[in-house]
């Protein structure tokens, strides 16, 4: 029995399966169940789960018979207290960010199968939930930034006079950075950026943007398009190469985040007092400790005149596209921990000898599996 858990985290909007995921599920001989309101804020209605064959329960009764529940985020203490025990928890855990639920998780014996821990493997693609959800986070911090910015983003020529275009600065060429650059070039802004890895600048040109060449420290050249942490030196470097692009930038955007770690400070007090009143900076690495010193989680701050931004989580304002996304991602998860054989039941098959499993389940009857969760909760992994 699966089971999609209605969101209890506040501002959680996403929904960890639509119709189109359910009916593939119960087509491939799954029993579904859905928590009534699950699809709420992806204005996913009741009747649309039912017309795809799942069967609409209270909250507690699905965690109570489920084998495997999903969600967004991991559930609160009040429907921990509703799960079954052994239960396999699908979910975005980031345990070393939200210690307490992994603790809670680990203290009701659950299996959790992380959704953000997925190794960036070719046959694990499908799974990609933080690359499907940063792409939307790039989308949305550039929109925000166009809505603060006292300026137009676009060259405009008018009767009136000309108007210069925007320059926009965007650190780091992940998939947040990435789509960040294709939509300030879609608005019209004239955009460059900057990221640790020296093979990106392609990827930043065929956009349409300026690649801000740093020196890359000897053999740390990567082939992969996630952040890795960069040394002291390197960073020294970056500040040194981009402060001349930051000081003529109306807007900045980060991108920068490091799994399991503090994220980087790349734009430092210094860099942004060097920059124009009325500029903007949008730091999505706010929850993880800013990229910049100054943003503050979930807030709008002004500091010299520079108004910092530090959003969080992003995906879930575009509820619609990223519970779509999402719930694909989800749904590949389940289909390879639940594989469907030849005269054999459906069953969850638990092989952590498998690459993607192995890597993926972060706590396991009870057993922390994952390094960061563990160094978090201060106990030793397998504990």
């Amino acid at each position: 029995l699966v089971f999609v858990a209605k969101e209890s985290r506040p501002g959680e909007t996403r929904v960890a399966a639509t119709p189109e995921t359910v009916a593939r599920m119960i087509k491939a001989g799954l029993q579904v169940k859905v928590a009534e309101g699950a699809g709420a804020g992806a204005y996913v209605a009741d009747s649309a789960y039912e017309a795809a064959g799942a069967k609409l329960v209270p909250q507690s009764a699905g965690l109570a018979a489920a084998d495997m529940v999903l969600s967004v985020a991991p559930p609160s203490t009040a429907d921990l207290a509703a799960l079954r025990k052994g239960a396999v928890e699908m979910t975005l855990l980031d345990g070393a960010r939200h210690p307490d639920s992994a603790r809670a998780l680990a203290e009701c014996g659950a299996t959790v199968f992380a959704m953000e821990l997925v190794p960036r493997i070719t046959k694990a693609q499908k799974m990609d939930v933080l690359s499907s959800q940063a792409n939307i986070a790039g989308y949305k911090a550039v929109l925000i930034a166009a809505q603060a910015l006292p300026k137009y983003f676009p060259m405009l020529m008018t009767a009136a006079g000309t108007v210069r275009p925007a320059r926009v600065v965007i650190f780091g060429v992940g998939v947040a950075g990435l789509q960040a650059i294709a939509t300030a070039k879609r608005l019209g802004a004239v955009v460059e950026a900057t990221d640790i890895r020296p093979e990106t600048k392609e990827q930043v040109e065929s956009l349409g943007g300026r690649f801000i060449e740093v020196k890359p420290d000897e053999g740390a050249a990567e082939p992969s398009v996630y952040a890795k942490e960069a040394s002291d030196d390197y960073k020294r470097r970056q500040r040194e190469a981009v402060a001349a692009s930051v000081a003529q930038a109306d807007v900045v955007i980060t991108t920068a985040q490091v799994p399991g770690k503090k994220a980087p400070i790349l734009v430092p007090p210094e860099m942004v007092q060097s920059m124009r009143a009325g500029s903007v900076i949008v730091d999505l690495a706010a929850e993880q400790g800013g990229n910049c010193p100054l943003s503050k989680p979930g807030a709008t701050v002004v500091e010299y005149g520079v108004t910092i931004i530090g959003p969080v989580n992003l995906p879930a304002g575009t509820s619609v596209h990223a519970s779509e996304l999402y719930s694909r991602n989800v749904l590949a998860a389940v289909e390879h921990l639940i594989p469907a054989k030849e005269n054999e039941a459906r069953a969850i098959k638990l092989d952590f000898a498998d690459e993607i499993i192995g890597a993926s389940v972060a706590i396991h009857a009870g057993e922390i599996r994952h390094a960061p969760t563990a160094q978090a909760l201060g106990v030793p992994v397998g504990a």
